[in-house]
């Protein structure tokens, strides 16, 4: 009798990169049908943040490390629109396909803990990229603001994504229903993201709230971006760059236990 070829997979290596990539297309299909959702709005989110503090601040706030106020808040708009967007990407995958029943449709398929990390972590982080793009050209356009450091730039905006997306795999896998997901988000990655840098620099305050600054991933995240964008940053960005991609292989090595132990997921 002829052994029956196995069905569904399609493997070069160990990894099953035809799964790897439906995966990855379906993450990415979702926030492109609604891209008016998805897209649009964070970047009329971000402008509006920009409008209103510049009249709100601008005039008043003089220059901060040598630039326009409006010139210094703009990288932190950014990477903080780009860690929203990768969170909810990933975090409202998951926590959906649990509250409708049909997780096991990602689970079911031959695919490792890994490859649907990546699944989801490429969702994430594509649409980070997309806002970013889009919101970078607003500046140029806008503003006239070209990016000082391109490579330092991607990197952080990249890891920005990666950073969130993974904690939104975790924080998706974690919560069973839509209010223990706001919960997360209101209570954790919205100060994260606001008490981080994003509208100050960490040099204006008092030594003990800039210690406890430090402690903040997010805070080396976006000083990182600043200096990828606009040149200018509180910290070494070759610091930023260690401590950001020690805090994501973290968060990434934390969602790929709970997907590999079907912690939460399996029930």
């Amino acid at each position: 009798m002829l052994n029956q070829p196995e069905m569904g997979v399609r493997r070069f290596g160990r990894m099953n990169w035809l799964g790897l990539y439906t995966l990855a297309k379906r993450e990415v299909l979702r926030f492109a049908v609604v891209w008016t959702q998805t897209l649009l709005a964070p970047l009329v989110t971000a402008g509006l943040f920009l409008l209103i503090f510049d009249i709100a601040v601008g005039s008043r706030r003089g220059e901060v490390m040598g630039l326009p106020f409006i010139t210094f808040l703009a990288p932190g708009i950014l990477t903080m629109t780009v860690i929203q967007n990768a969170f909810a990407n990933t975090s409202s995958s998951i926590v959906i396909s649990k509250v409708q029943g049909n997780i096991v449709d990602t689970l079911m398929p031959p695919l490792s803990a890994l490859e649907i990390l990546l699944g989801y972590l490429a969702g994430g982080v594509a649409r980070g990229m997309m806002v970013a793009l889009a919101i970078l050209i607003g500046l140029w356009v806008f503003l006239g603001i070209t990016v000082a450091h391109p490579v330092w730039a991607f990197v952080f905006i990249a890891l920005g994504g990666m950073l969130l997306g993974g904690i939104g795999i975790v924080a998706g896998v974690f919560a069973n229903k839509f209010d223990q997901m706001a919960a997360i988000t209101n209570f954790i990655v919205t100060p994260l993201a606001f008490l981080s840098g994003t509208f100050y620099s960490v040099e204006a305050l008092p030594p003990v709230l800039q210690t406890i600054t430090h402690f903040n991933p997010i805070f080396y995240l976006i000083d990182g971006a600043r200096y990828g964008v606009i040149g200018v940053s509180d910290s070494a960005p070759t610091l930023s760059f260690a401590v950001v991609s020690a805090t994501t292989l973290l968060v990434c090595l934390l969602g790929w236990s709970f997907l590999r132990t079907g912690y939460r997921l399996k029930s």
